[in-house]
């Protein structure tokens, strides 16, 4: 699978409100109900990702979970990364 472009990249986070390009990745941050909150969520994301065959890096702060996307075989982001990003988006509620 073959990173997207620059503009594919843009036009692709321009339907994923919060999530941003941090150099060959993809990024948002979700704030949580409390540890436990912020653990529930990466427990459902996990199911998403296992799913998906494809695994974000995840850093858990207390109530904070950020989430970074990138197709770490290809060198950057690709479709699978934006897929993924949509799906975990629907697992996020209030957002």
């Amino acid at each position: 699978m073959a990173t997207l472009s620059d503009d594919e990249i843009k036009a692709g986070l321009a339907e994923l409100p919060g999530w941003d390009r941090d150099g060959d990745t993809i990024a948002k941050d979700y704030r949580r109900d409390g540890f436990a909150g912020a653990i529930a969520f990466v427990v459902r994301l996990s199911y998403a990702a296992e799913a998906a065959n494809h695994h974000p890096d995840l850093d858990i702060r207390y109530d904070k979970v950020r989430v970074a996307l990138s197709t770490h075989s290809e060198g950057g982001v690709t479709a699978k990364d934006l897929q993924l990003a949509r799906a975990i988006e629907d697992l996020a509620p209030g957002r």
